[in-house]
């Protein structure tokens, strides 16, 4: 049986004993999966606003991915009036805007993400920030059971600090993020450590509320694992026995053999059907792509939640346009010009690039020189940065966090060695998260192995990689999102091109999931700790340079399979992909240089895959 989706405006009566409590109230909600648990958060800010108890001003929402922030926007935007203007913030971003203001200083753009917090809940302790706190009267806080380590002591910090009403929302059964704390003694301990926090501190004030009402299951074939959710939320010590139960019930779904063959072809491109892979590590993720490309099969590769792509228009329109301003209608006139994805709204891309300068509403003009500094600190609003939508898409259960499709097919992650009851509970919801992003139908099939030895982490370099039977053996290594240099314009490093001749080509022929080449330039290494350059040849043509990021890791990686001695360098490295174009912010002297305008910006490839190495010879490139 079908179940029919609920309209914005009803509300079950769960739903509404959450969205009805006063602005002072400070409540604990437990939602599980396709609880309908934004649709109630939205409801409450809306009322909140709507019924006078509460400006937009004075809210404040913080979750953990861009992709939850775009949803509560949307949704804010779609349903509220006044509410639509809520502040929503990832707890990194709203850390970083918080540094920025009360210690401006310092550049808190180049500091690492737990850094940022740790000094962020210190700011709050001391006193730092109240004034830019002083207007809070509600903070909402998206899926409390991640809440780990430095993230959790600076939300402990602020609602300790600031009295104000709070409304903390998720789902102990979908606890996943635990790994973020490596010992595992310290791991355990901070399981449902954050709740119990909010017991002792505010004790009798707390509300505790529960939405246990399903939502996103459509067909019975979807909802074999919300069964597990109370008794994973219990935290009864029997994660073994829970872990094997899941694994037993993802068995009893459909099994598919491949991906590739005529019946899941049928499945996978089903219109109007989206469909997501998921696997237990991004490892595995790859291959799957892998396995997917070779077929000819679209898909996208789920990205990190902090990984950040400013799209190719931005960029195309900061190359061109001379001024420091463009105003709407010349906006409006180089619409024709740029490269936009088939769903982006021109009209919603104006709105998002004032908002990503500040300009204010109903402006008829954005100040691109802010519009950069916003984009070197990796600031612009969410929906400018989203990943396209595909009906098909690879991801890691982390990754998919959040996430729904029609139909789930897990690559079945096996019972692994044996382990702690504690590592096999957090196994056990990992495969829960993976089961319940479900609407329609689940499926599985078997986990991608590599047949000439074996796909792991590299301890050094941190990416996974190819290694052959015999642990010296180098095969591949993961290509990631920072190894093409944006430091100054392709064409102008390592190779020479017409830089703007290149940006149009870059714009215009080379796609997503296009695959690409990296060839060795010349045999001398960059330095004592790099490898030589790599060039990125999209057929044949040289369209980009390697970074220092990439030749520091693939001699990390190399020189630990060469006991000491010299690494043999791979010719090529095959079997990479286009993730994306984008637009990246370099010296606004180079970007004059090249021709191509005064802002500093232009555009290069974004890569992606479990490349392979490719041995012997020389480099074939000549002179370029």
């Amino acid at each position: 049986m079908r179940v029919a989706e609920k309209p914005f405006g009803l509300l079950t009566t769960e739903q509404r004993a959450v969205v009805d409590l006063p602005v002072e109230t400070r409540a604990l909600v437990t939602a599980g999966p396709g609880a309908g648990k934004t649709h109630t958060l939205v409801r409450r800010l809306e009322m909140l606003v709507d019924d006078g108890e509460a400006t937009a001003g004075d809210l404040l929402v913080l979750t953990f991915s861009r992709a939850a922030v775009r949803e509560l926007r949307a949704r804010l935007a779609r349903h509220g009036q006044a509410a639509r203007y809520v502040r929503v913030h990832t707890f990194d971003a709203w850390a970083l805007e918080l540094l920025t203001t009360v210690r401006g200083e310092v550049d808190w753009r180049i500091q690492p993400f737990d850094a940022r917090i740790r000094a962020a809940a210190a700011a709050i302790q001391i006193g730092e920030a109240d004034d830019f706190c002083e207007e809070l009267g509600h903070v909402a806080i998206d899926e409390f059971q991640d809440l780990v380590g430095e993230r959790r002591v600076m939300v402990e910090s602020l609602l300790d600090r600031f009295d104000c009403g709070f409304t903390v929302v998720g789902d102990p059964a979908q606890a996943i993020y635990g790994f973020q704390i490596r010992n595992l003694v310290e791991r355990a301990a901070e399981n449902g450590r954050f709740a119990a926090w909010l017991r002792e501190i505010f004790a009798d004030e707390l509300v505790e509320l529960a939405l246990t009402e399903n939502f996103r299951v459509r067909y019975p074939e979807a909802e074999g694992a919300l069964s597990f959710g109370t008794r994973l939320r219990s935290n009864g010590g029997d994660g073994k026995m829970l872990r094997r139960g899941l694994h037993s019930m993802l068995r009893g779904t459909m099994p598919l053999e491949s991906l590739s063959g005529q019946f899941e072809r049928a499945m996978l491109s089903a219109e109007g059907v989206t469909t997501a892979v998921l696997c237990r590590t991004n490892g595995h993720a790859l291959l799957v792509s892998e396995e997917l490309h070779d077929a000819g099969i679209r898909h996208r590769l789920q990205r990190s939640a902090v990984d950040q792509v400013v799209p190719a228009w931005i960029g195309r329109l900061m190359s061109t346009v001379r001024s420091t301003t463009i105003t709407r209608a010349e906006f409006d006139r180089r619409l024709p010009e740029l490269p936009f994805g088939s769903d982006d709204d021109p009209e919603l891309l104006w709105d998002w690039l004032v908002r990503a300068t500040a300009a204010g509403r109903g402006t008829r003009a954005v100040d691109l020189s802010i519009l950069r500094v916003r984009m070197a600190g990796g600031m612009l609003p969410d929906e400018l940065v989203e990943q396209p939508s595909t009906n098909l898409v690879v991801s890691s259960y982390h990754r998919a966090k959040g996430l729904e499709f029609d139909r789930v097919i897990v690559a079945d992650p096996g019972m692994g060695r044996e382990e702690s009851d504690a590592e096999s509970a957090d196994e056990a919801r990992m495969l829960f998260v993976a089961l319940t992003r479900a609407r329609d139908d689940v499926a599985w099939i078997e986990t991608p192995a590599y047949p000439n030895g074996r796909v792991c982490k590299d301890t050094v370099s941190t990416r996974w990689v190819k290694v052959g039977w015999d642990r010296r053996q180098r095969h591949g290594m993961e290509i990631r999102g920072d190894d093409v240099s944006g430091d100054d314009p392709p064409g102008t490093v390592d190779f020479t091109a017409d830089c703007p001749d290149l940006q149009v080509y870059l714009m215009n022929k080379v796609r997503p999931g296009d695959e690409v080449v990296l060839e060795r330039l010349h045999d001398l290494p960059l330095g004592d700790k790099e490898s030589p350059p790599y060039l990125v040849l999209h057929h044949g043509r040289a369209i980009a340079t390697t970074s220092r990021r990439f030749r520091l890791d693939i001699r990390r990686f190399l020189q630990t399979g060469a006991y000491g001695g010299e690494p043999t360098w791979p010719r090529r490295l095959e079997r990479v992909r286009v993730d994306a174009i984008e637009a990246v912010c370099g010296s606004e002297a180079t970007g004059v240089e090249a021709g191509l305008g005064p802002h500093g910006v232009w555009l290069v490839p974004k890569l992606v895959g479990l490349s392979s190495f490719v041995y012997g010879g020389h480099s074939s490139l000549g002179d370029l």
